[in-house]
């Protein structure tokens, strides 16, 4: 790949966290209400050939582009990962998020598993988070319940689901999407915590630590 730039260590003050679910698992909703909590966490919006769905907003949801705008891209070196989903491509902005974790702000991906072992290799103190649903009925349920996908688009998801789901261990966390707002706070007490690690207080309050005399 072109113009790969270098690999990102965790001594900034931003963080970068990668959220990945089945379909159906709840993971957008948990996201933005994430996002909504966090004034200082800016959601990745990644590029996609597949087409929008109702609501949709272009640079919102998604940047969507052709597969032949995605290659050329691809090609250029702009992605950070890049992965074919049901049919469609998917990657995610490599120079923007460096910039945003270097500058201070944190970061969230809505990726797939494949996606999130190459963001790994890259940015090795990512933070992962998978995940589940409570059961594979309610899984269903939920699939059945957002009304965007015809019933041989949900049977194929149903059955990615397990090969997916069998990727959670490769995560720092898990969290079992039963009760909305309990998730929420899960996912918020880990970026929380993820905070507080020393490379981004460090990073975060130099000065302090400068004038403490607390060097490492």
């Amino acid at each position: 790949m072109a113009n790969a730039l270098p690999t990102l260590t965790g001594n900034h003050a931003g963080s970068l966290f990668q959220v990945v679910a089945p379909s159906g698992a709840g993971k957008s909703t948990l996201v933005n209400a994430l996002l909504e909590r966090e004034p200082n966490m800016r959601l990745s919006v990644s590029y996609t050939t597949r087409p929008p769905r109702p609501g949709d907003k272009d640079g919102r949801e998604y940047h969507f582009v052709s597969v032949e705008e995605f290659m050329q891209r691809r090609a250029d070196g702009e992605f950070l990962e890049s992965a074919e989903v049901h049919g469609n491509y998917y990657a995610t902005s490599r120079k923007w998020i460096d910039e945003q974790v270097r500058s201070g702000i944190d970061v969230l991906l809505e990726i797939d598993w494949q996606g999130a072992r190459q963001v790994k290799t890259q940015f090795p103190h990512v933070v992962g988070i998978f995940i589940l649903p409570p059961s594979f009925d309610a899984l269903e349920a939920r699939l059945h319940k957002r009304g965007q996908d015809t019933q041989p688009v949900i049977a194929r998801r149903l059955l990615a689901a397990g090969s997916e789901m069998a990727h959670a261990p490769e995560f720092d966390y898990v969290i079992v999407n039963e009760k909305f707002e309990t998730a929420v706070a899960q996912l918020a007490a880990i970026v929380t915590a993820t905070r507080l690690r020393y490379g981004s207080q460090a990073a975060r309050h130099h000065e302090l630590f400068a004038q403490l005399g607390i060097v490492g």
